[in-house]
């Protein structure tokens, strides 16, 4: 399991598009017989489009977003309310669901997403992204697999949404102040209680490049500790999205 995941990040780590980022995915997620994933990274309140890299037919992928799906589906709703991951399917609904829901799960279902894991992504202002792993039928193996290496699943979404962060959102300024995209990634990570060694293990670099890094970040945002830093980037943000 070490060696798939460092082959992962190595792979995203040399990623130039989103379609490499989604072959990475693809092919972990494949070696521990997961057949389908989805990162989904949810509209912020700047009213900007979802942006969902996946490997779900195309033919559905392009109706769920046409149909502004995210809006009311209600894996993405559970997703908002809690950050822990958790499984779905035939048999584990937890809320009632409308009319347009039931008829949205029937056509994923038609495609073959009956069952999933989802992996919520949240940041200090709310749910920021989804990435589900989905399979067409609840099988032995399939929560064998979940209940072996869940945590490995969450590390796996957490490192996707790191590199794929950088390639969808490449703008890169807070406030006046450039920084670089390793020096941002840091920080992010930093202002959600990461340490150094966590980080590291996220986007597969050592403690001591991601210690520099933040170094420089304080530096730039002319602060003297990661949480006055975090506040900056907090408050950046803020402004940009009223």
């Amino acid at each position: 399991m070490h060696r798939l995941f460092q082959q992962f990040v190595e792979r995203l780590a040399s990623a130039s598009s989103r379609e490499s980022l989604g072959d990475a995915m693809s092919g972990a997620a494949a070696a521990l017989h997961l057949p389908c994933f989805a990162y989904l990274a949810v509209p912020d309140r700047s009213g900007n489009a979802p942006q969902l890299i996946s490997n779900y037919p195309l033919k559905w992928t392009q109706h769920y977003l046409q149909n502004n799906y995210e809006r009311f589906d209600p894996v993405i709703l559970e997703a908002l309310e809690q950050p822990e991951p958790f499984k779905w399917g035939l048999g584990l609904e937890r809320i009632s669901f409308s009319t347009p829901q039931r008829e949205m799960l029937a056509q994923a279902a038609s495609f073959g997403i009956r069952h999933g894991f989802t992996v919520p992504i949240h940041s200090a202002s709310g749910l920021t992204a989804a990435v589900t792993f989905a399979v067409d039928e609840r099988r032995p193996s399939f929560d064998r697999c979940i209940e072996e290496y869940a945590r490995v699943l969450q590390l796996m979404a957490i490192c996707f949404h790191s590199h794929a962060l950088r390639k969808l959102h490449p703008d890169h300024g807070i406030g006046g102040w450039s920084l670089s995209p390793r020096e941002l990634e840091c920080l992010e990570w930093a202002a959600q209680g990461k340490s150094a060694w966590e980080i590291g293990r996220i986007l597969g670099i050592s403690r001591y490049t991601v210690a520099s890094y933040l170094e420089n970040a304080k530096e730039k945002l002319g602060v003297r500790t990661i949480v006055q830093a975090a506040t900056r980037l907090a408050a950046a943000r803020t402004q940009q999205q009223d």
